[in-house]
């Protein structure tokens, strides 16, 4: 029998009433549903809510597998051969848990792919509007892999985070979008005001481009 006639009609007869438990997985659906919604490489706020009740129903699927499977044991009966209405109740709890955790782990791993790719897009420091959607463990996942990606260039002496696409000329021509005060590039400092207009080295501006606080000019 197929999971999805097992969970959406497990029924018993009891006083010659049928009792009808409403389909499982619907809260674990609701977070694949997010995803497909949203924007490639785009991150909406994580579901803190529904994510801890698909929890909660794993919790509440393992006690009720656990307590029917020790029914089958204390009543004698073959676990592997017994087929009564304990026996399809375990099965469709097993069926849940498992469909719930797969559904918990592509919503959790579908988030973690955007949020390595954005530490090349916006830089190791994440605007305020992207980490108000992260949750706790999101934000330090992050940083531990800001912070690999970090020490491997450190080792190497080479920042892979500029020219993504090999350029034609090794300095471009920036205007500043926003202030940025006083920074030291390579042997010498300058300026970056707000609108300010500078020549500049490719791998010096493109950390300030990635942050949106600078852009290439373009005559």
């Amino acid at each position: 029998m197929a999971f999805s006639d097992l969970s959406h009609l497990w029924h018993r007869q009891t006083n010659k009433k049928w009792i009808y438990l409403i389909m499982y997985g619907r809260r674990a659906s609701q977070l694949l549903r997010e995803l497909a919604c949203s924007e490639t490489g785009q991150l909406t706020t994580f579901n803190s809510d529904a994510f801890d009740q698909v929890i909660k129903e794993c919790n509440e699927h393992n006690l009720q597998l656990q307590s029917l499977i020790r029914k089958i044991e204390d009543e004698n009966l073959d676990i592997q051969t017994t087929r009564n209405e304990d026996h399809f109740g375990a099965v469709i709890h097993h069926l849940s848990l498992i469909r719930n955790k797969h559904c918990l782990m592509a919503y959790m791993y579908n988030r973690a792919e955007t949020i390595q790719s954005l530490r090349w897009k916006v830089g190791p420091v994440l605007p305020q509007e992207i980490q108000e959607k992260l949750n706790y463990s999101e934000e330090e996942y992050f940083k531990n892999h800001s912070a690999a990606i970090e020490s491997y260039m450190s080792e190497l002496d080479l920042d892979l985070t500029v020219d993504m696409v090999p350029p034609k000329d090794p300095y471009i021509r920036v205007r500043v979008l926003d202030d940025i005060g006083e920074v030291c590039l390579g042997d010498h400092s300058i300026s970056l005001t707000k609108h300010s207009l500078h020549f500049l080295r490719r791998t010096d501006a493109e950390p300030f481009i990635s942050q949106g606080i600078m852009e290439e000019f373009l005559e």
